[in-house]
């Protein structure tokens, strides 16, 4: 029995805003090169590299002179359109995945669900504005981007947590390892829809 293909996508997102590019092989070994000009939001998209197993390749030239909003935005808006091209019909994959992942004191929950349906459910109390350059406020925005164009249901919750750098950390780590269950395939469902529907 032959393994099947790696799931491998190449997205590249270009407005007045930004000039995106982004490269994932869900079936990876958690290999990173990653450049969005913004060193803390490198440090959390290298934790879903390395905690899903996803190779990923980042660089974006954002207009960072005005904010980070655009950046972290569309960063997640063109990995979600990744993410959704390399999932293909999503035929033998578990579909369902979820985590719980401490740091210390911190602890955060995330369930995603690859529905086809974009949903984003998330209560994150952050204790800091700021994290290096990232605004907290933009992890929303993140999220926000990459359900609306990878088609995930993600329920995101951080349970505990003082410090906010290991509240943000929880949070990536554990969708990674979410992302990571819900995209492995399952051997009882090869081939196979993972829904009544026949489609997702």
């Amino acid at each position: 029995m032959t393994s099947p293909e790696p799931r491998q996508a190449e997205v590249t997102r270009r407005t007045l805003e930004t000039q995106i590019t982004v490269r994932v092989n869900l079936d990876g070994s958690g290999q990173s090169s990653l450049h969005s000009g913004i060193g803390f939001l490198d440090h959390m998209l290298e934790q879903i590299a390395r905690h899903g197993l996803i190779d990923l390749h980042v660089a974006c030239q954002g207009d960072l002179h005005i904010d980070g909003h655009h950046t972290v935005e569309d960063i997640g808006i063109t990995l979600g359109q990744a993410v959704a091209r390399a999932v293909g019909d999503k035929k033998g994959i578990r579909r369902y995945g979820h985590a719980y992942v401490p740091l210390d004191e911190a602890l955060s929950r995330v369930v995603v669900d690859f529905s086809g349906r974009p949903g984003l459910h998330m209560d994150v109390q952050f204790t800091r504005a700021t994290l290096g350059q990232l605004d907290t406020q933009l992890v929303f925005e993140f999220f926000q981007g990459f359900v609306n164009h990878a088609g995930v249901t993600l329920h995101i919750d951080n349970l505990k947590g003082v410090n906010a750098h290991h509240q943000c950390e929880t949070i990536f780590k554990a969708f990674a390892r979410a992302l990571r269950a819900a995209l492995e395939h399952d051997a009882r469902a090869a081939g196979s829809i993972p829904s009544t529907k026949g489609a997702l």
